[in-house]
């Protein structure tokens, strides 16, 4: 070939870039993304030589490309994993709160039938002290403190 036929690089660059728009790519595999990297490997080159330096106007009709055509894309495997992982990380939080909350919960429960335990001791005693004060048959003629409470009412 001479030199006159010879395709520059730029050149190479826009027909790999045409060949991803179009889903006909001739070395990466059918249904390639097209991302400056694949333009670069399409056209059979190291991604590193497609650079913005060398070719301003390509890398920006690539980026607005990519840009615009975002929604199209199916996400990556690595963008579904973090995806994953941020589900799995609010699943496992949402345990752990779960979890604190039925803690706190049952400490509260635990506090309130020790009291209950308490003071059903504490009245038994009460009981048995008022038992031994005051006879029974003396407790039954005393009037209730209900019935006094009634009569003081206008």
């Amino acid at each position: 070939m001479t030199s006159s036929t010879k395709k520059s690089a730029e050149d190479q660059f826009r027909e790999a870039f045409a060949r991803l728009k179009s889903g006909l790519p001739r070395t990466l595999s059918a249904g390639a993304l097209v991302s400056q990297n694949n333009v670069a490997k399409e056209a059979g080159c190291d991604p590193s030589a497609l650079r913005k330096s060398r070719y301003p106007e390509l890398i920006n009709e690539i980026q607005a490309f990519v840009d615009s055509h975002k929604d199209e894309r199916p996400p990556s495997n690595r963008q579904e994993v973090l995806k994953k992982r941020r589900n799995n990380r609010s699943i496992r939080q949402a345990k752990i709160s779960s979890d604190l909350q039925r803690d706190q919960l049952a400490s509260q429960l635990l506090c309130a039938n020790a009291l209950i335990v308490e003071l059903t001791r504490k009245l038994a005693d009460a009981n048995a002290e008022l038992e031994t004060l005051v006879p029974s048959a003396q407790r039954l003629s005393l009037p209730s403190r209900r019935s006094q409470i009634n009569q003081t009412d206008p």
